[in-house]
């Protein structure tokens, strides 16, 4: 009924819908504006400054080692993870998956609409109307926000003395937005993301197989991409 007369939560579902078409449509006009041979659309040279090469050269054996260290301590050897107690207390696995998204946020981009007339902290007068885009990609590689090693995979940013993971201002890391906006999944996605990588990576040992091949590169699109997928050699442990 409420589809049929558009109101309540149906309503909001179509204005939300309309907003991810403007967005898609207006990447797909930039790249026919621009030419399927060029890169210089404003998404393109985003994500075009970093080789990815620098983050996929290998699959940090070293990060890898100390999650299965930290699971062996806190689930036990050879054991399943049976809590959620348990999860919270894997807390270098917590850091690992931050650290992963902010460098590859599954969401590349994301756009707002002023309801009303604002002015942001810095002064800027926004109208009513006002689309303003905000860029998780690049403010993850941006030196402003996160030092002189803003490009290097490190998790240990995210651990505080005693190894305890400690999270940032969601308005520096918008990975899952922030504010009254706030991802309402963002809870259950964690758990289901730190439970799928806990089990592949203390059950197989998982290598890239690009490397010889070609450079991975992220691909443009309203969801993390790579172009031509990311080919990996997977192998059980012994």
């Amino acid at each position: 009924m409420k589809r049929m007369l558009n109101l309540g939560s149906e309503k909001e579902l179509k204005k939300a819908i309309k907003v991810v078409d403007i967005l898609a449509k207006e990447v797909i006009r930039q790249r026919r504006k621009m030419g399927f041979s060029t890169s210089n659309d404003l998404l393109s040279r985003f994500i075009s400054t970093t080789n990815d090469e620098t983050y996929l050269r290998d699959i940090h054996p070293n990060v890898v080692s100390t999650i299965r260290q930290e699971a062996n301590r806190v689930i036990g050897e050879n054991q399943e993870l049976t809590s959620l107690e348990q999860m919270e207390d894997l807390h270098y696995l917590q850091a690992t998956v931050y650290e992963s998204m902010r460098l590859y946020p599954p969401i590349q981009f994301d756009s707002k609409f002023c309801q009303a007339d604002d002015v942001l902290p810095d002064g800027s007068l926004l109208k009513r109307g006002t689309r303003v885009t905000y860029h998780p990609y690049a403010m993850g590689r941006m030196e402003e926000i996160w030092g002189e090693d803003c490009l290097e995979f490190k998790p240990e940013r995210w651990v505080k003395e005693g190894g305890v993971f400690a999270p940032e201002n969601p308005f520096k890391y918008p990975v899952f937005q922030g504010g009254f906006r706030v991802c309402l999944g963002k809870e259950m996605a964690l758990v289901e993301l730190k439970t799928v990588a806990l089990s592949l990576l203390r059950t197989f040992q998982i290598e890239l197989a690009t490397a010889q091949h070609r450079t991975p590169r992220f691909s443009p699109g309203l969801t993390a991409t790579f172009s031509g997928g990311l080919p990996v050699m997977v192998l059980e442990r012994q």
